[in-house]
């Protein structure tokens, strides 16, 4: 019988082939067959931006969708670089112009009590409102639309190539899905018309109108909970805490599913009291009962004189959130540890046992620990996922 280790190696090699099989290069026109002749983007898009207000007697506009609110002079962007003033129109360049698109593991997001063992047909956009100094992604997040090669497809092209992927879900993710809302906001649409689920990978900065419009047409949000500090989240993030905390106060509220995370990044939002006081804000504002994953930073982007997170500092954080009634708090980015599966609150059994992006097992049954009967809170079926779409928000 193979070793545990052994079999992490396995699977961590078998991860790599996924990715590298299912990854959409945008860099080699033979790849092109599947979107069509046609399929480069040559210029970035002229779609009307949703959400902005024309200043009076000016051609100043100013946007609504995030809590920058950028007042935006005739022939300028927003941060964001990818929405621009057009004498007095503002209108969105990164619309029907994804730059990254695969076939994932929805525990790769990651949602790990949402359809656990499915993939999900994932893309992005170029472009962020936020600029993490450690961000992983920042080929295409930091940079604007005409900077990053992308092709040209509209929501309903991507109808069609989710479908035949055979996934049962389409997240939005990779770069800040808040940036390409409108894009977004279609593909969704039409994606509940197919009954495919819609999941949205978010750094959580953005008003509340906009995302509570966008949470009819989600099936489940998963939220970048930075740090627990305005000077990280400036500093480090540049960006501000308190509109994420009421992000996901407002998530709370809605009902839908939304699980947290947290990177620890060594010396910067890894001390004991942080963590601590970020625990007990979640548990206090939004319940024992939402997944928090404590994920393992490696150096990349303008932090590369950081090194990884040690293995001792992501299990002090999952203990830190469970004896602060956290039901469910994992590791993340490093594959191997007990933090990975998911456990019973109530009998304290492995339920899901994970390695990596791969489920070992699942001892439940119709959402309950299949050894207690405890109901465990997540969405566990197709059918429980799209029955939100009928709730009548």
């Amino acid at each position: 019988m193979e070793t545990r280790r052994k079999f992490i190696e396995k699977i961590i090699k078998g991860t790599c082939a996924l990715t590298l099989a299912s990854r959409i290069d945008f860099s080699g026109a033979k790849h092109f067959n599947y979107f069509g002749k046609d399929a480069y983007a040559s210029t970035p898009a002229s779609h009307e931006a949703l959400y902005y207000t024309k200043m009076k007697n000016t051609s100043v506009v100013e946007c609504s969708l995030c809590p920058w609110m950028c007042r935006v002079p005739d022939g300028s962007r927003g941060l964001c670089k990818v929405r621009e003033n057009r004498a007095g129109t503002y209108y969105t360049l990164n619309y029907g112009k994804p730059c990254t698109i695969h076939t994932d593991p929805i525990e790769k997001k990651p949602l790990y009590h949402y359809l656990p063992g499915t993939n999900a047909f994932s893309l992005a956009t170029a472009g962020c409102n936020m600029g993490c100094e450690f961000c992983q992604n920042w080929r295409i997040s930091q940079f604007g639309p005409e900077e990053v090669q992308s092709i040209d497809m509209p929501p309903k092209n991507i109808i069609t190539a989710a479908k035949k992927s055979g996934a049962p879900t389409i997240a939005y993710t990779y770069s800040e899905p808040v940036i390409f809302y409108e894009y977004m906001r279609d593909i969704a649409q039409l994606a509940r018309q197919e009954n495919i689920g819609n999941v949205m990978i978010s750094n959580g900065f953005i008003q509340k109108e906009p995302m509570k419009i966008l949470c009819k047409d989600l099936t489940a949000v998963k939220i970048d909970f930075k740090g627990f500090t305005n000077t990280f989240y400036r500093k480090v993030c540049h960006g501000e805490l308190e509109p994420v905390k009421d992000t996901l106060l407002l998530l709370k509220e809605i009902g839908i599913w939304f699980e947290i995370v947290v990177l620890i990044v060594p010396t910067l939002n890894d001390s004991s009291a942080e963590i601590t006081e970020m625990c007990r804000w979640i548990y206090k504002e939004l319940g024992p009962d939402v997944p928090v994953h404590f994920s393992r930073y490696y150096p990349t982007y303008k932090i590369v004189n950081i090194p990884p997170t040690p293995i001792r500092t992501l299990e002090r954080a999952r203990k830190i959130a469970m004896d602060s009634g956290m039901h469910f708090a994992y590791t993340g980015n490093l594959p191997g540890l007990d933090g990975e599966n998911t456990f019973c609150p109530n009998c304290k059994k492995a339920i899901i046992k994970r390695v990596g992006y791969f489920i070992e097992s699942v001892d439940m049954k119709d959402g309950h620990c299949a050894f207690c009967g405890q109901a465990i809170p997540g969405v566990w079926s197709q059918k429980n996922a799209l029955s939100w779409y009928t709730k009548g928000m």
